[in-house]
């Protein structure tokens, strides 16, 4: 590959870790790339996680060998398998140079030095490759982990040229590591509530219309649980807002701990003393179950007066949901009608029969007071 290819190739895989939407995308543009710029048949990236002592893998691409995943749950190596991504970087670095690329064959090392390494080989040889080009991947001033790429048997083996143009890849695909790392860290913090950790009212809109959406599709139950903490103002007036935050602090906790009942459920703060789950799959009654928790664990806070949580399901005789809206007021409602009631356990909305009030309360709010309208005013308008 000439001077210009190679250029072309460089260009080419910063634009598509540019483009990406999210970290896999960019672990794929990553691999891919570098899979083409060196004419190799498969690439890997993979990740140092020095916590638990092990390379975990994050994308292969190209043509895989028997069990290996595009995205695999857990293809991971102790490192003390491959110890030269630390020792022969700590060992360039000691003497002042910089992290370089090395070759491993089928049958040994070819260039570069960390020496042979067999591991490497074994797996060359197990899955039918001919050989290997690693590049270590530095962020931060610290090795974070390697970009692997391998050809077939039969082709040419990578070269001292091929490990050095591996490296001037692995330092870009370490500066788009790093970008989208930022722009991840971006939207958390977009999609955050920054005294709870928990999601925010942003996030909670834009996972309720995909929810929807699924449910019309294909009949998703989609569940809402709205809660709102009572006495937080008494709290803050009486013990101060420190006080009060660390309430908020401790129930996000609470609810973050119950939401986990419903696998995949989003625990969120929409705002004040206002906080919700949003749960896309278990059924009606272990929702209410999760809820019924929440209100029991409140109580226990030690400080505030418990919560009052109303639930809405799509699952629950409420009539069709073909909205994110409805189904916000039908466990709007709910809520409001547990806070009126002083209730300790859940309200549901569409358990009290054919003329259930809670449904009422939502689909028909010229019946009701200015207060409770006030409730719904402002939350998802039409």
């Amino acid at each position: 590959m000439g001077e210009d290819s190679r250029l072309a190739a460089v260009v080419a895989l910063a634009q598509g870790m540019a483009a990406a939407q999210g970290s896999r995308e960019a672990w794929r543009a990553a691999a891919g790339g570098a899979r083409r710029a060196l004419g190799g048949s498969f690439a890997a990236l993979s990740v140092w996680e020095r916590e638990l002592g092990r390379l975990r893998v994050l994308v292969n691409v190209g043509e895989l060998a028997e069990g290996e995943e595009e995205f695999p749950d857990d293809e991971s190596y102790p490192v003390h398998q491959f110890a030269e991504i630390t020792e022969f970087l700590h060992e360039q670095w000691a003497g002042g140079g910089e992290p370089g690329a090395w070759v491993e064959t089928a049958e040994g090392p070819a260039a570069g030095r960390p020496g042979y390494c067999h591991q490497r080989v074994a797996a060359l040889r197990r899955r039918g490759r001919g050989c290997c080009v690693v590049a270590p991947i530095v962020l931060h001033g610290r090795a974070w982990g390697e970009l692997y790429v391998a050809r077939p048997v039969g082709v040419p083996v990578f070269g001292r040229g091929d490990a050095d143009f591996a490296t001037v890849l692995a330092a870009v695909v370490a500066a788009g590591i790093a970008q989208t790392e930022r722009l991840e860290e971006a939207r958390r913090l977009a999609y955050t509530d920054a005294l709870t950790g928990l999601a925010n009212r942003r996030a909670v809109d834009a996972r309720l219309d995909e929810a929807i959406e699924r449910h019309r599709r294909d009949g998703a139950v989609v569940s809402l649980v709205v809660c709102d903490l009572n006495g937080l103002k008494r709290v803050n007036d009486t013990l101060g807002h420190a006080v009060g935050d660390r309430l908020l602090e401790r129930f996000g906790t609470v609810l973050s701990l119950c939401g986990a009942m419903l696998p995949g459920a989003l625990a969120a703060r929409l705002g004040g003393d206002e906080f919700c789950l949003l749960s896309v799959g278990p059924s009606a009654d272990e929702v209410v179950k999760a809820a019924d928790e929440v209100c029991r664990r409140a109580v226990d806070l030690g400080i505030g007066d418990g919560v009052a949580c109303g639930v809405a399901s799509t699952e629950d005789p409420v009539g069709p949901v073909r909205s994110a809206r409805r189904l916000f007021r039908l466990a709007d409602a709910a809520q409001y009608r547990a806070k009126a009631g002083r209730a300790v356990h859940p309200v549901v909305a569409g358990r009290e029969g054919p003329d259930d009030p809670v449904v009422r309360l939502a689909d028909e709010p010229s019946r009701v007071t200015d207060g409770e309208r006030r409730r719904f005013r402002g939350r998802h308008s039409p």
